[in-house]
């Protein structure tokens, strides 16, 4: 079912005016965790059996879905999502599609993991979305293509059942399953428009890879880090910190809102696993007149351990990246970093490698979850 029964069947037409004004949306608790779908990570729609109204790459666009009511094309009403033709049935004593006809799209996940929870976004597909979806994931290493995901020695694992959805709508699905999954396939039945999905989840990193790799960023969500919370949400969220490569504007990164008071932010991050920290950088880049004035950074060994100080609270100058070499190894699971009184950061870096401890701790996670 939907988080929200509710959302289930058409919207409204669209009556002018602002187009999210009737939009039904909800919290969703699991969108606390990162977006393994997100183009920033490497994410790709790889193939669908039809996108005749509308591209299947618009579903990993970032972004929520725009509306243009006066946008035409040769082929009819351009929407901003992955949109297919009106399926028919075999002939015209049976012109309705069969129960088992559908539409899919390949999704290759940015990073592999174990999904907590799948937005299906219908914004704008108002008469036009799918009566039901249902999603399907599955392990495959290297770099398949279509043809090989689509091959019968690929084992799909349903994470959500064919369930009812509705128009204009995020349609919501919290997902249980403890398993690594590397690609998914999204079927609308029988036909209609997605605009988005989001795939929520936590990234679980090929061991072997990152032990090849020797000295890597520890707190990378790629390799498998990330912000588990932070003292200020206001204006962007702290996990845009773990984020690859380098912000691009200012709200791609972790601002805060003003203080006035005397206290200071901060940001606590899980590491990918028990690791030996050697170096560590603070970018700051496109916060020009709202940067941190000085951070510091530490670190602790498991979850109660005590908090040691790795970097002393520095003067941090805006839209610059700052590169620091520790005077001596640090050992931790954990992190830290806390700015001075408020502003914000752009991107963390903790440059290191995996303890035996930690390597023997990714690969059993590694292998409980059938990577």
């Amino acid at each position: 079912m939907t988080a929200i029964e509710s959302f289930t069947g058409d919207a409204n037409p669209y009556g002018g005016g602002d187009p999210y004004a009737d939009y039904r949306t909800a919290d969703f608790p699991f969108t606390r965790y990162a977006d393994l779908a997100d183009r920033r990570l490497g994410a790709g729609v790889v193939a669908a059996n039809d996108e005749f109204f509308a591209q299947r790459e618009n579903l990993l666009v970032p972004g929520p879905a725009e509306f243009d009511p006066e946008h035409f094309g040769h082929k009819g009403k351009i929407m901003d999502g992955w949109e297919t033709r009106r399926r028919r049935g075999a002939g015209a004593d049976h012109p309705w599609p069969a129960d088992e006809d559908h539409d899919w799209a390949l999704v290759r996940l940015g990073a592999p993991g174990v999904i907590r929870g799948v937005v299906v976004d219908t914004a704008h597909f108002r008469g036009n979305y799918p009566q039901a979806v249902s999603v399907e994931g599955a392990s495959v290493p290297g770099s398949p293509s279509p043809a090989e995901l689509l091959g019968d020695h690929v084992k799909w694992t349903t994470l959500v059942p064919r369930t009812p959805v509705g128009g204009h709508a995020a349609n919501g699905f919290a997902v249980s399953l403890e398993q690594r999954f590397t690609h998914l396939r999204v079927n609308q039945h029988p036909d209609g428009g997605i605009a988005r999905l989001r795939v929520y989840g936590e990234v679980v990193p090929d061991p072997q890879w990152l032990t090849v790799l020797g000295t890597f960023d520890v707190v990378a969500l790629e390799n498998g880090g990330r912000a588990e919370d932070a003292s200020d949400l206001f204006y962007s969220p702290a996990g845009n910190t773990v984020q690859p490569g380098r912000s691009r504007k200012m709200d791609e990164g972790w601002e805060t809102r003003r203080r006035r008071d005397r206290g200071n932010d901060w940001i606590r991050y899980r590491l990918a696993a028990q690791a030996t920290i050697r170096a560590l950088e603070i970018d700051t880049a496109y916060l020009k007149g709202n940067s941190a004035g000085w951070a510091s950074v530490s670190v602790r060994d498991g979850e109660s351990g005590e908090w040691t100080q790795i970097l002393p609270r520095t003067r941090l100058q805006p839209d610059t990246n700052h590169r620091f070499v520790l005077p001596a190894p640090a050992v931790g699971t954990h992190a830290r970093v806390d700015i001075y009184p408020d502003g914000g950061i752009s991107r963390l870096r903790l440059f290191g490698s995996l303890t035996e401890t930690g390597a023997a701790a990714l690969t059993a996670r590694h292998q409980e979850l059938g990577g």
